[in-house]
């Protein structure tokens, strides 16, 4: 397979700038795949598609202040990260934009961009009482990041210090952070929002659940490779990039359950697809940890470097609910391998003719 066979053109007006309000009033491009057929709906009609017994699987990650201001000690030059990934409970993979940050460099966080005062008491607070968080870069990464081992954990430092990150095509500040999140966004984790899940709203996931159409929640941490396009033109020598994703034994459970009975397994996101599938897998290094006979997928906590392209076996994913995503990237091979790549690039010329939103804060599909 050849990265430009998943090419497309998209006119820069059709990337979506703003989140819609209300959520689940963004169109949704019903394709179904054993017909070859489109329909275009709303997001908030998604129900008359679905039936008693759906399990809707999300990701329920949520999106931390990853976006961060330092100044190098001693010299007190400004430099801007982004945390993309945890390593450890003190070490992160970061991009670095500044001048000069070799291995070594030392670094104290900023407020939000500000100069932090230089000034700190014997109890290591700053003139403006708020905690010295500092950190020295030790390594530098294949992609041109940096990893950064922090004194001490600073998750519960990110609200103080950091801001939500955006995806890079987006340029428009975005009034209210919490629309960067799902409404059941829970566990903090991810640098970029599982977009599918977005459009949902409270009123609509509880009108589905009288329909009698069940949630079930995993966890994954969305990096910022996630908006990476596929470099090499041979696909199978792409380098997926890894992630740390879990499914607790109550949602392994509900799976199960649900498999058993015949009832389908629906994915909210690409995010969903890739916990699911890897749960489905035998782990070589822990056969006991595969599923059992009669199961479908095992809990489990860990990361995961699936890379699903067309030619891929799915196990779980029986329908996706997914936006539109960028050309040559690993998402859109994703959703090739689902539904084939003839009929996705010809739903995103139907998406591109009918005037669809593209990308994080765009329209939506369903994939029957």
């Amino acid at each position: 397979m050849r990265t430009s066979d998943f090419d497309y053109d998209l006119p820069r007006s059709y990337i979506a700038q703003k989140p819609i309000e209300p959520r689940d009033s963004a169109r949704l491009l019903i394709v179904n795949r054993a017909a070859g057929t489109f329909a275009h709906r709303i997001f908030r009609d998604i129900g008359d598609y679905l039936v008693p017994g759906d399990l809707l699987v999300a990701n329920e990650s949520r999106v931390i202040p990853a976006r961060l201001w330092a100044r190098k000690e001693p010299n007190g030059g400004s430099v801007e990260l982004l945390l993309l990934s945890r390593r450890d409970r003190q070490t992160w993979e970061a991009l670095v934009r500044g001048r000069r940050t070799p291995v070594g460099t030392r670094l104290v966080l900023s407020r939000r961009g500000s100069a932090l005062s230089t000034h700190t008491d014997a109890c290591g607070r700053s003139g403006q009482d708020a905690p010295v968080i500092r950190g020295e870069v030790t390594a530098w990464t294949e992609s041109g990041g940096r990893m950064i081992r922090w004194d001490s954990p600073i998750d519960d430092h990110l609200a103080e210090y950091g801001a939500l990150p955006l995806p890079p095509y987006i340029h428009i500040p975005l009034a209210d952070p919490e629309r960067y999140q799902t409404v059941y966004a829970r566990q903090p984790g991810s640098v970029a929002a599982p977009t599918a899940g977005l459009h949902f709203t409270p009123e609509l996931i509880h009108s589905l659940g009288q329909k009698g159409v069940q949630f079930a929640f995993v966890d994954l941490e969305i990096g910022l490779d996630t908006f990476r396009p596929v470099q090499a033109e041979n696909v199978e020598e792409h380098q997926i990039h890894t992630e740390h994703c879990s499914i607790s034994p109550k949602t392994a459970d509900q799976i199960n359950e649900a498999k058993l009975h015949g009832r389908r397994v629906i994915a909210v996101g690409t995010t969903s697809v890739r916990v699911l599938e890897t749960a489905a897998l035998q782990d070589p290094g822990a056969p006991d940890a595969a599923p059992r006979p009669g199961q479908t997928v095992r809990a489990f906590s860990g990361l995961t470097n699936l890379f699903i392209r067309p030619g891929f076996q799915f196990r779980v994913t029986e329908a996706l609910i997914t936006n539109f995503h960028l050309p040559r990237s690993s998402l859109l091979l994703l959703v090739s391998a689902f539904a084939g790549r003839d009929l996705v690039l010809s739903a995103y010329q139907e998406a591109i003719r009918e005037g669809y939103r593209f990308f994080s804060f765009g329209d939506a599909m369903l994939i029957l």
